[in-house]
């Protein structure tokens, strides 16, 4: 009898529409075949064969990228903001402190017990 695992958390099974692809990944491998096939024909009478064939693999890369990347069960996008949003528009790590209560009082007592010893000897002197 054949024996086929059956994994326990089925959020992470993707539903598949075509050629084994998500749909997240025929749209993009189509954006990259629309920016990247029309590129290599109009460029390949200018700059040669490889030299339009390596543009066009630039060009593509970021697509296949999107299609295929994933972190944590977040797309590529998600994750590309949640760095920027750490990096750049947050402020750095901002460390836990606390106004001493008992610091600022004895601050305070020892201001009142400076004024009132310059009071006395101000007063003694004046005797």
């Amino acid at each position: 009898m054949p024996y086929v695992n059956i994994p326990n958390d089925l959020s992470k099974i993707k539903t598949k529409v075509a050629l084994n692809l998500t749909k997240r990944q025929l749209l993009c491998f189509g954006a990259a075949a629309a920016v990247g096939i029309p590129t290599y024909l109009f460029t390949r009478s200018a700059l040669g064969n490889s030299v339009a064939m390596f543009v066009m693999i630039a060009l593509m890369l970021p697509f296949f990228f999107v299609a295929m990347y994933e972190r944590d069960s977040l797309p590529a996008e998600k994750v590309a903001r949640n760095i920027i949003r750490t990096l750049l528009i947050r402020p750095g790590p901002r460390p836990y402190k606390t106004e001493n209560f008992y610091a600022i009082l004895e601050k305070e007592d020892m201001k009142f017990d400076q004024n009132t010893k310059t009071e006395t000897t101000a007063a003694k002197r004046e005797t």
